[in-house]
């Protein structure tokens, strides 16, 4: 006998072998049994951010900051922390809508603001690796925006002076679409 053929009579007996293990396990635990979908539920439903109220959340935000003299990107994101909407100032520097994106992600990652992540990820601290992970941005700027407790987007500002500032505009915008929010 050849060893193709050897080999081929092998992974032959190995498949038969499997299988009837499968047929055995079928039979002593079986999965698609009326009983093992009794009060399943198959489907679920999500509530996200319209892309009409991020753009007025950004908006508004923007112009709270360029209010105060600040030259900053605003950016949201769903529920997932895909971006909806990102809008700059046109003098704003051009890390600001990366950064922006990254805090409104960060927050809707880790379901806290991005400020809070900064202070529970610093050296030293157990969380501290957490830093490494990819897209996160560990300073203030990045807030979640909920509804009935569920977490259904984030803002994230970059650009002012200080991450308090970024803070104040991210809150303005959350404001500015809190009642639309409330009445859903």
């Amino acid at each position: 006998m050849s060893y193709k053929m050897n080999r081929r009579m092998s992974s032959f007996a190995a498949l038969t072998q499997c299988g009837l293990f499968f047929a055995l396990m079928s039979v002593l635990f079986p999965a698609n049994s009326a009983q093992a979908n009794e009060g399943m539920k198959a489907t679920q439903t999500l509530t996200s951010l319209s892309l009409d109220a991020a753009q007025l959340a950004a908006n508004t935000a923007l112009k709270h900051c360029q209010k105060k003299g600040a030259l900053v990107a605003v950016a949201m994101v769903d529920r997932s922390g895909i971006p909806l909407v990102m809008v700059r100032d046109a003098l704003a520097g051009m890390h600001t809508p990366e950064t922006a994106t990254r805090k409104a992600w960060t927050a809707v990652s880790f379901k806290t603001s991005s400020a809070e992540m900064a202070k529970a990820t610093t050296y030293n601290q157990p969380s501290s690796g957490i830093r490494g992970v990819s897209n996160v941005a560990m300073i203030a700027g990045g807030l979640v925006i909920q509804a009935s407790g569920s977490i259904i987007g984030g803002i994230g500002v970059s650009g002012a002076p200080n991450g308090e500032m970024d803070d104040e505009c991210a809150k303005a915008g959350i404001a500015s679409i809190q009642d639309a929010i409330d009445l859903n």
